[in-house]
């Protein structure tokens, strides 16, 4: 077999380089992408950061304790106070001390959307000057309730959309995952090929010169002519300068693959290509199945949905129509001393009703509602087009893998083949029975062979981690992708 497949083949390249080598697959250049790129510390962060905002919802339903206090206010001042009585107005000197402490438990109340309050507070106002006194005030227990009625309720529209918002999260996080992963698949073959390609150009350098010196006997003999001894000279010309340009095309590429892996940018990867592919028929039902249940592209257009359905609820409960209901129970009490204060309870009770009515908006309330209601039937067309677009993308994905694999087991004969025929063009050349023609065609269409063979495996990659973007689904494992939240959170 030519050198050159083998070469293709296990890569082993001996490119001399005052950097450091690595050996590595294509699985380690995920691994590593997927753990030390920008993209994967990023990608990890607005998860967290969504992780974080679920907390804040699920705390924000749950009891509230908070511990209140006023202490050491120090008042001496001016009051302007009116006699109740004849209704003239005066300057009375103010002169205390207060001090204060009050426990309050807050729960919010997702079905009604009201809010219910426990409160127990003590206060003491030390009074100086001519008028000497002390007075304790307790409210050891003041239960209060704030229901808005007819209104937006906040709580239940965030219970229906928060729990799928993070969950959506999730799932974005997969599916960015699984682009870094494209990303890492891209870049490793491309630095692949670009090694490739300088492999190549050096072994046609070397043959070219081979030829070039069996030519310029023929030359002399009379059975080679200047026409073809200059095109071969040419070709081994530009093989020359091909060389310099392919090993730019390596560095570059090299360090394209180090920024995305985390590495040094004077790291040097040795990259090796798959001797077998996976044998995987992808199924159309399955990968619709999965993409529909594991991708973040139905949770999107319901959350869609609900946030115009919200929007609508909304205005129609802005429309200008406000009631609220408070009621407020308990017990307090007043005394010179401590003790008295909490001794001879007194009841207490408030309730009340609140509204606003506007009598004139000039159809502004009805304008808001029919602008939310034509923005929600805009997202459901939008939805339904969404989701065709979607089936007829699923469908094209699948069929490109399918394909694909044939077309590498094509591409890897075909890469065979024009080797087999390059080397009997060469022997042919060496008898004096092929042209300077025949012999640089050979040779495109081998180095053109072993390029297509890699750009095909690359392909390959990208197609099956693209359906594993949409599908969150191992097809190799047989399992549904998964994120450990507690390891990251850690």
């Amino acid at each position: 077999m030519d050198s050159r497949l083998l070469l293709t083949i296990f890569l082993t390249i001996s490119a001399v380089s005052a950097y450091a080598q690595d050996r590595m697959t294509l699985s380690e250049a995920i691994r590593t992408a997927r753990t030390n790129s920008v993209e994967a510390l990023e990608t990890r962060q607005a998860f967290i950061s969504t992780y974080w905002a679920y907390r804040s919802y699920k705390a924000n339903r749950l009891p509230g304790v908070n511990l209140n206090g006023n202490l050491m206010n120090f008042d001496r001042s001016l009051t302007l106070l009116q006699n109740p009585e004849d209704g003239t107005l005066k300057y009375v000197s103010s002169n205390n001390l207060q001090n204060g402490i009050a426990l309050e438990i807050n729960q919010n109340i997702t079905f009604t959307g009201g809010t219910l309050t426990l409160v127990s507070d003590l206060s003491r106002i030390d009074q100086f000057g001519a008028g000497k006194s002390l007075t304790w005030h307790s409210r050891p227990v003041t239960l209060s309730y704030y229901q808005p009625l007819f209104t937006y309720n906040q709580f239940k529209w965030d219970k229906k959309i928060e729990p799928k918002e993070y969950e959506r999260g999730k799932r974005e996080y997969l599916e960015r995952m699984e682009g870094i992963t494209i990303d890492a698949v891209y870049a490793y073959h491309n630095l692949l090929l670009a090694k490739m390609n300088n492999e190549i150009s050096k072994s046609n350098f070397e043959n070219s010169g081979k030829m070039l010196r069996i030519a310029k006997e023929r030359l002399q003999l009379g059975n080679v002519t200047r026409a073809e001894y200059l095109q071969l000279e040419l070709r081994m010309l530009n093989d020359s300068i091909s060389i310099n340009e392919s090993a730019v095309d390596v560095r570059e590429a090299q360090m394209i693959l180090n920024s995305l892996l985390g590495y040094d940018e004077s790291f040097e990867i040795e990259p090796v290509i798959e001797s077998e592919l996976p044998d995987i028929q992808m199924d159309y039902d399955l990968v619709m199945s999965k993409s529909l249940n594991n991708s973040s592209f139905c949770l999107s257009n319901e959350l869609s949905l609900l946030n115009a359905e919200s929007a609508v609820a909304h205005a129609k409960a802005s429309r200008g129509f406000s009631f609220a209901l408070n009621a407020r129970f308990g017990m307090s009490q007043t005394g010179p001393e401590f003790p008295q204060a909490y001794k001879n309870l007194l009841d207490q009770e408030v309730v009340g009703i609140t509204f606003r009515i506007p009598i004139f908006d000039w159809g502004l309330g009805k304008g808001k509602v029919q602008k939310a209601k034509a923005a929600q039937e805009v997202v459901k067309a939008q939805v339904t087009q969404a989701e065709n677009d979607f089936r007829r993308q699923m469908f094209t994905a699948v069929s490109e893998f399918n394909n694909q694999k044939q077309q590498c087991m094509v591409s890897r004969r075909a890469m065979k083949v024009a080797s087999e025929r390059y080397e009997l063009t060469m022997h042919r050349f060496r008898e004096g029975n092929a042209t300077v023609t025949d012999l640089n065609m050979a040779q495109t269409e081998n180095d053109s062979a072993l390029r297509q063979y890699i750009n095909d495996i690359s392909n390959y990659w990208t197609f099956y981690y693209t359906l594993r973007q949409y599908t969150l689904y191992d097809f190799i494992q047989g399992r549904d992708l998964e994120i450990n939240v507690n390891e990251m959170i850690m």
